[in-house]
């Protein structure tokens, strides 16, 4: 990829960052932070233990010590395990029924609980939380400690006659009801929050009942995504689920109520499942009860909300702790559903979430046109688990809302960001975000249902298009046509020409206009310069309903330096390596990931799979595959570091790109993705279980180079260099390979693919012509960069148009017929695509006619019949009576002439009816006598 340098200062006053000290120099050794991903937690995990299945507590869970007036008043009890309250018939109150019996479920009388160990069981009263009170009212009177002393000791007994098979009915029969329903009440058995320890937590002064409780639900949600791991869809049903069941955190009294109307909607799957974990029916009642009056004893004054508000996490989230989990390991491929502004209503307000992720800032503000820019008017939160995500619900911001964050980090560095996630951008020059929904209605279904029963391999005819410069508006200020516009030009016009696909270069926003789309500052939006994300969308859809598939060029190689951007995002090195020898690209001066940080990962794979999934695309290209893959690339010796083992390969790059084309097939198994790859690196396009990169098709550049340079020679000098031409038949299949010419061949000063062309205007469309017809006929999948089917004869430029009124001129015209019909061949002919990828389908019948500079092939499909003679002549002389051997008799015929005068040339043509003469030729019993015309190619097939 040729790329143009973006060299752009951000003119909106927006975006002007602000250093309250200076910005950290930049060296071979990574200063600042450490990464999120890797910090070592600091907090110890409680771990819960459960009891054996009906068996009473061990004795270490016996409290051995009476708390003190003074400790029960200061502090809450520490969370201990508890013998299960027992009913009369010996059974624990956990076993109890309603009196109905359920399949598989033993009488009541003899019943004893054989259920698996739940994650969560309902709350008793020695097991609710301590509730904070004034310590005037927890200090124990004497009556009080006398009780607790002999509900101990009658504890303990129950414990050793739960040791003993022939005490257990006796004791348990004794085991009398709490005395003192106000006696201070044990920590709940719930599993504790992976950050926060839940005796940690307890201690926390703003700590309620209510959060306790929530808790309680979010690790219940966690354990039923980790420990039963059922089908995804079934996993998908639960997680919604389980994310219904947490209950706000004023409204304890209504969770047990959320947990049984929940499971009563669940799937049947699901429900199962869910079954096994959640309390049943009665125990939810009791635990509904209990709630009550732990919600009434401890409903604080407004004064004390007021304040415990200051610290609790942000109450409207979409994040959860496993989607923390998962982003953290660099697994969440679904970021865009989580991060950035979502329309959502919360509590029956209408506004809008953000989050976003900045585990170094101090402060972070959401400013926009609803706040008028304020940096303090709405002030985000850091979630509580430490993971450096920050969120905020606003009810004043809407859809089209602007928007920045203010961050502040903690060392004091100051910027106004746009937003990493948003789904669309103000129009360049201004760098705003905006609020967006992706809400559409497609109406593609036929495409997409297709699409999943193709087979391959398909013939891949690909028409690579700049959105901004295929055609512009003369009428009104020479603007560039918007994506509905296109929409009523483009489907068309690929399909009159035969295109399968059209691949559009980068359309994620980016600021610079020059830069071609390759500079991206805002990897979830498409350019706000030609519509809304939803006119995108129509666009493609159009295109679908036309039969056009759709490849959309992606750019995880770099990013640039604007300062709304994602460099130095939040006052560290947070998308890009600290490490200039791994951070900074010399050629285009912009800044490369950090493949080796998970939440990178996942942001990049996550942006590939949205472009999949949210506008229905069909493919990605992925530019710039060479530069990831090479420490040293486009450096000088001293300007980069080797790996681990001493070598110049780019380990982090390459492990994710695999994981990259993992994810994709995974997910979307009949997409495709195509790597712009300009070396010799193996296996680029081989499935990642035998060490391949996983990509689907890989650029076949040294095709184009050596194609090109032979083509702009003079005819008479091409005997001389046969070998240019043929050597690509060493390595034609050692990937999946698509032969491009694309828009880096006609730039910076190259020329149009006409203007490389050697010789007089008749010569050049010659010229053309043959190399056309030569492309299609060879191994490997097309494309062709826009203006190049009509043979523009200027070079390229983005800020102006094709020259469309050349197709009204003769020979333009006629080499835009060419195309059409070659399309429409190569579509036809299975011999041409069926095995594009295989030595199977290609066999030399003359490689050696340097002389006259003509090479001849066959081109082989599934069915000997299909098979197509390939004859090429790069000079400009006809050849009379030109016997190729051939296995069989039989009669052929010519199926494509590029000297057909049609298509402008000089009508040398072969008689309607080729016989095979029993002449042998090329080491073939039989041989055809041919007319070869001049500067042509010829397809031959069997009758």
């Amino acid at each position: 990829m040729a790329k143009k340098k973006e060299n752009t200062t951000d003119k909106d006053k927006k975006t002007t960052a602000k250093k309250a000290s200076p910005k950290p120099e930049r060296s071979g050794q990574v200063k600042g932070p450490i990464d999120v991903g890797d910090r070592k937690k600091t907090e110890d995990t409680a771990k819960v233990k459960k009891p054996a299945k009906d068996a009473g507590p061990s004795a270490e869970d016996v409290p051995k010590k009476k708390s003190t007036a003074k400790e029960t008043a200061s502090l809450p009890k520490p969370k201990k395990s508890l013998p299960k309250k027992t009913s009369k018939s010996g059974t624990t109150a956990k076993a109890k029924t309603s009196g109905k019996k359920t399949a598989g479920t033993a009488d009541k009388k003899t019943k004893i609980s054989k259920k698996p160990a739940k994650f969560h069981e309902p709350l008793t009263d020695e097991e609710l939380p301590d509730v904070a009170a004034p310590a005037s009212k927890q200090t124990s009177t004497p009556d009080e400690e006398k009780k607790r002393t002999r509900k101990t000791a009658k504890t303990k007994e129950a414990i050793k006659a739960s040791e003993d098979p022939t005490r257990r009915k006796k004791a348990t029969k004794k085991a009398p009801e709490p005395e003192d329903k106000e006696a201070p009440r044990k920590m709940s058995r719930h599993k504790a929050d992976p950050a926060i320890s839940a005796e940690e937590k307890m201690k926390q002064p703003n700590t309620s009942p209510s959060e306790d409780l929530k808790h309680t639900t979010e690790s219940l949600a966690k354990e039923l995504a980790e420990k039963l791991s059922p089908d995804e869809k079934t996993r998908s049903d639960i997680e919604k689920m389980a994310r219904e069941l947490i209950p706000d955190a004023d409204d304890v009294k209504g969770a047990a109520e959320k947990l049984t109307a929940a499971l009563a909607s669940t799937p049947e799957k699901a429900r199962e499942l869910m079954k096994k974990i959640i309390p049943d029916e009665e125990d939810l009642s009791e635990m509904a009860e209990k709630a009550r009056t732990v919600a009434k004893k401890a409903t604080p004054t407004k004064k004390e909300k007021q304040e415990s508000s200051k610290d609790k996490p942000v109450e409207a989230t979409l994040i959860t702790d496993y989607d923390v989990h998962l982003f953290k390991e660099g697994k969440h491929y679904h970021l865009y559903k989580k991060f950035g502004s979502h329309l959502m209503e919360y509590m029956g307000t209408q506004g809008v979430y953000f989050a976003v992720w900045a585990p170094n800032a101090e402060k972070i503000a959401v400013m926009g046109d609803f706040n008028n820019w304020s940096k303090d008017a709405h002030m985000m939160k850091a979630r509580w688990d430490h993971s450096g995500i920050w969120e905020v619900f606003i009810p004043e911001a809407k859809k089209g809302s602007l928007y920045k964050y203010f961050i502040r980090s903690n060392n004091g560095y100051e910027a106004e960001k746009g937003d990493p996630f948003a789904f669309s951008w103000e129009t360049p020059p201004n760098t705003a975000s905006m609020v967006w929904d992706l809400e559409n209605t497609w109406k593609d279904k036929s495409w997409m249902e297709a699409r999943s029963k193709k087979e391959e391999p398909a013939p891949y005819s690909v028409y690579e298009i700049h959105m901004g410069s295929w055609k512009r508006v003369p009428e009104d200020g020479f603007r560039s046509l918007s994506y509905r516009e296109l929409a009523e030009d483009l489907p068309g016009y690929l399909k009159e020409m035969g295109f399968t696909h059209v691949e559009f270069m980068p359309v994620m926003e980016h600021p610079f206009f020059g830069s071609w789309g390759y500079q991206i500052t805002g990897y979830f939006a498409p350019s706000s310069r030609y519509g809304t994300p939803q006119d995108f969308m129509y666009l493609i859809d159009s295109l679908h309903q036309a039969g056009i598939g759709v490849i959309l060029d992606w750019v995880p190689s770099h990013f640039p330096s604007d300062l709304h951007g994602l460099h130095y995002f939040d006052g560290t090195y947070l998308y890009e390596h600290a490490d200039p020898k791994k951070g900074f690209h010399p050629d285009w001066q912009s800044y490369i990931f950090n493949y080796g940080r998970n939440e990178v990962r996942a942001f990049l794979i996550s942006n590939a799979l949205f472009w999949l999934d949210m506008f229905h695309a069909d493919g990605l290209r992925v530019d710039a595959v060479a530069s990831m893959l090479y420490l040293d690339y486009s450096r000088n010796e001293g300007e980069w570091e080797p790996n681990e083992f001493g070598g110049r390969e780019n380990l982090e790059a390459i492990s994710f790109l695999k994981e990259f084309n993992e994810a994709v097939y995974k997910e979307f198994p009949d997409a495709i993705t195509i790597a712009e790859e300009s070396t010799a690196w193996p296996m680029v396009s081989k499935p990642t279980y035998i060490g391949g990169l996983g990509f689907g098709q890989k650029w076949m550049m040294g095709w184009m180079h050596d194609t090109l340079e032979y083509f702009s020679k003079d005819p008479v000098y091409r005997r001389h260099h046969q070998n240019t031409i043929t050597f690509s038949s060493n390595y034609a299949f050692s990937e999946n390979f698509m032969l491009p010419l694309s828009h880096d061949e006609v730039v910076y000063g190259k020329g149009s693919i006409l203007n490389k062309m050697p010789g007089d205007t008749w010569n050049r469309f010659a010229n053309l012509r043959t190399l056309y017809a030569y492309m299609f006929a060879h191994p490997g999948t097309k494309l062709l960069f826009m203006g190049a089917e009509f043979g523009q004869p200027s070079e390229w430029n983005h800020d102006g148009s094709l020259e469309w009124h050349l197709t009204n001129e003769d020979l333009h015209h006629k080499v835009q017929e060419t195309l059409k019909e070659l399309n429409n061949i190569y579509r036809s002919e299975p011999a041409l695509y069926e095995k594009a990828f295989s030595s199977e389908g290609f066999e030399w019948v003359d490689i050696n006619d340097e002389e006259n500079s003509i090479i001849s092939f066959l081109r082989k499909g599934k069915d000997p019949k299909d098979n197509v003679m390939v004859v090429c002549n790069f000079t400009p002389v006809p050849r009379e009576n030109y016997r190729l051997g051939v296995a069989e008799a039989g009669n052929w015929r010519e199926i494509f002439n590029s000297d057909d005068e049609r298509f402008g040339g000089s009508n040398v043509k072969n008689q309607e009816v080729i016989e095979a003469q029993s002449l042998p030729a090329h080491r073939k019993e039989y041989s055809l006598a041919l007319t070869i015309p001049p500067m042509a190619v010829i397809y031959l097939k069997r009758d």
